[in-house]
């Protein structure tokens, strides 16, 4: 498939690949798939985002052997972030792969970020844990150059903001959630003080959380790295 040249991997068990492209939301329009894959691409997503995390920190511990847990420990967030997953499915062209119905939507960042994960686990399975983390190096690239300084996540950014000026702590506080079951996004309030309130929005609590202080220390005239 066009996508292996993507990806640096060409799946011996395309089954796997098809699996990995269907996301759940996708099964009740498509009997077919629902029959083949009765949880969509939910169990390699799983699977895949453990791949991710256990491949990523062992790249960082060879990249950055004089760096301490907790600066390894930022760069760790940020590569593995929603964010950093929906920029890399963009930058493969992962939409254009995804298996769905005729008219369907384009997918939201949630589903892209799902599908990446998913085709993770999906290559582990096919060829094992090497060959994931071989991917897995290929597709973050430059990301993970040592001239790039370790980040602060914007949560972190704001608690050492607020507390460098004697104000209590963030509180955060869920607005809303909207969208499905399969694909939520939540809103999320940020208060500091007497400050007024800043949103965001995200596929998950933290991801809205981050997007939320990341809002706040933009307005203060602060950045979020």
């Amino acid at each position: 498939m066009a996508l292996g040249a993507s990806l640096g991997h060409r799946f011996a068990n395309v089954a796997l690949a098809v699996e990995a492209l269907t996301h759940r939301g996708t099964l009740d329009r498509r009997a077919d798939l629902k029959a083949a894959y009765p949880h969509g691409n939910e169990r390699l997503e799983f699977l895949g985002d453990r791949v991710l995390s256990l491949a990523m920190a062992d790249l960082l511990l060879r990249r950055f052997p004089g760096e301490r847990e907790g600066q390894l420990a930022r760069r760790h967030a940020a590569l593995v972030s929603a964010r950093t997953l929906v920029e890399i499915a963009e930058a493969i062209g992962l939409a254009a792969h995804r298996i769905a119905w005729r008219g369907a939507p384009e997918p939201t960042p949630t589903i892209l970020s799902d599908m990446l994960e998913a085709l993770l686990g999906a290559v582990y399975l096919d060829a094992g844990y090497a060959v994931a983390a071989q991917v897995i190096e290929k597709l973050w690239g430059e990301r993970l150059g040592s001239q790039h300084a370790a980040p602060r996540p914007p949560k972190m950014h704001l608690q050492e903001w607020a507390q460098g000026r004697g104000l209590a702590l963030p509180a955060y506080r869920q607005v809303r959630r909207e969208g499905s079951e399969h694909s939520p996004e939540f809103l999320i309030e940020v208060t500091v003080g007497d400050l007024e309130p800043a949103q965001g929005r995200g596929p998950t609590k933290r991801a809205a959380e981050s997007a939320a202080a990341a809002a706040l220390l933009e307005r203060l005239g602060g950045t979020s790295s």
